[in-house]
């Protein structure tokens, strides 16, 4: 089955873990022609058990032919450690769904969906994984492990957040990158889940972001915004009052005779974002919430060969 037929049939599935299994599942099995070989959810050979080892990894398939014991040995064990980022502020749960829609169709729903996505394949391939959720306070922090215990947890945490909606919760980016940034002490790769709606400059965030790299840690911002209407300012030309989800603030506008400028600002933003990652040596991924995860899945197996 392929990624876009499983988004289709999300609202089947009430359980964030098996969906998210799901999607992995799909995106491994087309993988065969890819060239991710050090994926670790293959195993490279099979050595012969010492007395004394985890019994984890005995193949008991090839115990039934051969009456021997071996064990997968794996082309990677434990070699990554990852902390996710997931910006919960207001702006984030926009658009405000409506009651025939799937959860992943607003940025705050998409991006707890694709954290949960990659937290799967890091299960998969034993890394270990640790979460920060921010809004205007530090909502939640988890250091990185590899339990079970530890995963169920931090799937109850997403699950809290979707299931709360935030009114009027600013974002304070910055602060709170500063504080990752001092909690996450040995090498990782820090994947950060954002729509970029700070008010602070861009230099400030920057510095921020920048200090996410010390102690040689890899950043990779996901931006995630809705295409139609973020980007394209899709809407029919009827007055319509937009209110910003943040502060409360109404604006009073025909979006025909917006359309032209907003799009030209927008896509100015979004270059001078990428330019300004690409400068930080920071792999910036624009991610729209109609799209699949392979992007998200494909980004994350590619700069983790990078990382070594």
């Amino acid at each position: 089955m392929n990624l876009e037929s499983q988004l289709e049939k999300i609202s089947q599935f009430k359980n964030l873990e098996l969906l998210a299994n799901q999607i992995v599942e799909g995106f491994i099995s087309g993988m065969h022609k890819s060239p991710f070989h050090g994926f670790s959810a293959e195993f490279a050979e099979h050595k012969i058990y010492n007395q004394g080892e985890s019994t984890k990894h005995i193949d008991w398939k090839l115990f039934a032919k051969t009456d021997r014991l071996y064990t997968k040995k794996y082309e990677e064990e434990t070699n990554l450690r990852c902390h996710l980022i997931l910006d919960n502020s207001s702006s984030m749960h926009y658009p405000k769904l409506k009651s025939n829609q799937n959860f992943s169709e607003n940025k705050i729903g998409f991006s707890v969906l694709a954290a949960a996505v990659l937290m799967n394949l890091l299960k998969k391939q034993r890394d270990a994984v640790g979460v920060s959720v921010y809004s205007d306070t530090y909502e939640y922090y988890a250091s990185e492990k590899g339990s079970e215990r530890h995963h169920r947890m931090i799937l109850n945490q997403f699950e809290n957040i979707l299931n709360d909606s935030k009114e009027s919760k600013k974002t304070d980016t910055i602060t709170f990158l500063h504080q990752i940034a001092e909690k996450v002490h040995r090498r990782s790769m820090i994947i950060l889940f954002t729509d970029m709606f700070i008010e602070e400059d861009n230099e400030k965030l920057f510095s921020a972001l920048q200090h996410l790299k010390h102690n040689k840690h890899k950043v990779v911002l996901f931006h995630v915004f809705d295409k139609k209407t973020e980007l394209n300012f899709d809407f029919d030309n009827t007055p319509r009052k937009f209110i910003d989800m943040e502060t409360g603030e109404e604006v009073n506008v025909f979006a025909e005779n917006m359309k032209e400028n907003y799009e030209k600002v927008v896509n100015t933003y979004f270059q001078n974002i990428a330019n300004t990652c690409a400068s930080y040596k920071i792999k910036y991924v624009p991610v729209s919430v109609d799209e699949n995860f392979e992007k998200i899945l494909t980004t994350y197996l590619v700069e983790k060969q990078k990382f070594g």
